[in-house]
């Protein structure tokens, strides 16, 4: 019995400094009466994204009255949360939303990896817009150029590596493939973008820029292979206006 607790109060510990460690958070104790009881909340928009506490384990369907340490994490994706739920040591949300919090057990019922990465699930799902556009994996984009205000077709020909006008969503480390309009209608270079909100302001009648970025060039193609009539029979993309994702197909046959 001793042993048990001891590694509950190890394992409550170690969530705390993982906390504390990878988003500087510390734990704040908002209940007088349940002066254990942790809640882990964003700095910024003040969201809570972990809850520790001391539950009775036989209000979590268990067959015993004493006190079990566990931490409530929010899940968005439904089908990801009903996975979950189906492992040793994970519940329904105790005392939260079920429809969008899990309970998971610390008492090494559930290994402490898996822990840290619920909670880095939870701390995504309540993030801000801005602090998810931050931390969020790279992206591959589509990104058009008109080559009658530009002249892309020769923008790589002395550097590997150019300004270019920021869009939306952008942020370094994307990859974006520059398509070219008519009369060329293909995508011609794959680029990394290796630096974002260069501050810079133009606007005339055809085009305003509010902030550039770099990219660097890693590859080139022939104006025959990704032509706009393969990338609307092929892959279904019927426009392209500004900056968009691209299907995981094309995405392989640009590589």
């Amino acid at each position: 019995m001793g042993q048990k607790k001891e590694a509950v109060l190890d394992m409550k510990n170690e969530v705390f400094a993982y906390i504390k460690k990878k988003y500087k958070v510390l734990p704040e104790y908002p209940w007088r009466k349940y002066d254990s009881n942790a809640v882990f909340r964003h700095l910024d928009n003040k969201k809570w994204f972990a809850l520790v506490m001391d539950v009775a384990a036989d209000k979590l369907g268990q067959h015993s009255s004493k006190s079990v340490a566990v931490i409530n994490l929010k899940i968005d994706d439904p089908f990801f949360r009903d996975m979950l739920i189906q492992q040793k040591g994970i519940l329904h949300a105790y005392h939260m939303n079920k429809q969008h919090w899990i309970t998971v057990l610390l008492d090494e019922t559930v290994p402490k990896d898996t822990v840290y990465n619920l909670i880095d699930t939870s701390f995504m799902a309540t993030a801000s817009a801005k602090k998810k556009q931050k931390i969020r994996s790279p992206k591959e984009w589509i990104i058009p150029s008109n080559p009658k205000y530009y002249d892309v077709i020769h923008a790589f020909d002395n550097t590997d590596e150019i300004d270019w006008k920021q869009g939306a969503g952008i942020k370094t480390g994307d990859t974006v493939f520059l398509y070219v309009g008519s009369p060329i209608s293909a995508i011609l270079y794959k680029c990394k973008v290796t630096k974002t909100d260069i501050p810079y302001h133009y606007e005339d009648e055809n085009l305003t820029i509010k902030a550039l970025m770099k990219i660097k060039l890693l590859k080139r193609y022939k104006p025959d292979q990704f032509t706009f009539e393969v990338l609307k029979e092929e892959y279904g993309i019927f426009a392209i206006r500004g900056p968009r994702g691209i299907t995981n197909s094309l995405s392989e046959a640009l590589k």
